[in-house]
């Protein structure tokens, strides 16, 4: 059996990481994931909103996709609640619901900080007025 050298071991691991998906790293060496989560809502619900009166609800089953450059790379549904979350690497990515017959979310970009899950949270503008 021959033995690589430490670099070029260490190289490939670090390539196949880079398959598998990526991991982030804090300070203690552990590894930390990163992501997004919050709550799609849409609005307004009436045509006149009143005090006392909600004047928005969740977005119940909106599916939200991640894009980077043009691609898809994640997606996920919203629950009854309209809240979300999703496992994403660290980045900016464009954001849109999965028809595209369908109103937009805003805002349409999110961003995943680096080892931690970050709050965003999604309008759907019903267009009631």
């Amino acid at each position: 059996m021959r033995r690589l050298p430490m670099q070029t071991l260490s190289a490939v691991v670090l390539v196949a990481a880079g398959l598998l998906g990526v991991l982030t790293l804090d300070a203690g060496g552990a590894t930390s994931p990163s992501g997004l989560y919050g709550k799609v809502m849409r609005g307004p619900i009436t045509p006149v909103c009143r005090a006392g009166a909600p004047c928005d609800a969740p977005a119940v089953g909106v599916t939200l996709v991640f894009s980077r450059a043009g691609r898809d790379l994640a997606r996920t549904v919203t629950r009854k609640d309209g809240s979300y979350r999703i496992r994403l690497a660290p980045g900016v990515y464009a954001v849109r619901r999965a028809l595209a017959t369908v109103r937009p979310v805003e805002p349409d970009t999110a961003r995943a900080p680096v080892g931690r899950f970050a709050r965003v949270d999604f309008k759907i503008d019903t267009g009631i007025r």
